[in-house]
């Protein structure tokens, strides 16, 4: 039984001190239930409102990817440098530690490998999975132009019902087919058209030319893909660029994990992305770090 007798009286009103609650910082989210928002916020940074999200995920098309051929040896020593993780429920079940506290981007769609159409994705993930595995999002692939495009949009609006049932936010993944031009308008087409139907953030590649007007014209944060891989400093440069005209942060997978020195690499990435580093400085610091990593293990 509560002493009821010795109870004190409540005094600390306050009234001289307006009520606070800080708007959430990412774009388009300040709307969301607070269960999304909290998700959201274990894949961006709190601090710089951005996010480097390491992707591991491509074996759920390609196989034993270069430099994904063991996840527990190649790849768990760069997580703590990332902001988020975004892989398949498989690798995170098997291989992943459980006392990992980055945010967990699940792949959600999936089907062909790439000796087939690779547009002809179903989801492959229930959302109840994904909450019991505690993912932050779910990630589903939209091929705008592609052969299987409506098959591929339902696929990104029944995952957007369920997150919103469940409070997982969805990542929208603009994939670019072999024959789809890769420019500024079809960027700002199918990242619109992800947004438009429901996806709370939104994937896609860099293009040198009006990639602002891709981040502008999108009402919810846009991570650039890190794409094929390149040399260091141009990968970094890319970074840079997505970052200073208006995204959110990267999603990058081959540029650091198939670098001759992927733990410089990500931390170089970090850099870049959540403390505008310019590239050149950011690739001094990929040098130094690989060159003091070398030394030790000789």
């Amino acid at each position: 039984m509560p002493d009821i007798d010795s109870l004190k009286e409540s005094k600390n009103y306050y009234l001289d001190v307006p009520c606070r609650r800080e708007a959430f910082f990412v774009k388009g989210s300040t709307s969301l239930d607070w269960g999304m928002q909290n998700r959201l916020s274990r894949i961006f940074n709190p601090a710089s409102g951005r996010t480097v999200m390491l992707a591991i995920d491509h074996g759920y098309f390609q196989g034993p990817t270069s430099g994904l051929e063991r996840v527990d040896v190649n790849i768990l020593p760069l997580a703590p440098y990332a902001d988020a993780l975004m892989l398949t429920r498989g690798i995170l079940r098997t291989t992943v530690p459980s006392s990992c506290g980055k945010g967990i981007v699940l792949r959600a769609s999936g089907g062909p490998s790439i000796l087939k159409e690779l547009s002809n994705e179903q989801l492959a993930l229930d959302i109840e999975d994904a909450v019991r595995l505690n993912a932050a999002a779910v990630a589903v692939q939209v091929f705008i132009g592609g052969d299987y495009e409506t098959q591929s949009i339902h696929n990104l609006t029944r995952l957007v019902d369920m997150g919103n049932r469940y409070g997982v936010p969805v990542l929208g993944v603009t994939a670019v087919g072999k024959s789809m031009t890769r420019d500024a308008r079809y960027f700002r087409l199918a990242c619109r058209i992800a947004a438009e139907l429901g996806a709370h953030f939104v994937k896609t590649y860099y293009v040198e030319e009006d990639f602002e007007t891709v981040t502008a014209s999108c009402p919810v944060p846009i991570v650039m893909a890190g794409g094929k891989k390149l040399p260091e400093l141009d990968a970094l440069t890319m970074a840079y660029k997505a970052v200073s005209e208006g995204a959110a942060g990267v999603d990058m997978g081959r540029n650091i994990f198939q670098s001759d020195a992927p733990l410089a690499m990500i931390q170089a990435v970090g850099k870049v992305v959540h403390e505008s580093m310019k590239p050149e400085e950011a690739h001094e610091l990929f040098l130094t770090l690989r060159s003091e990593s070398q030394t030790e293990n000789e």
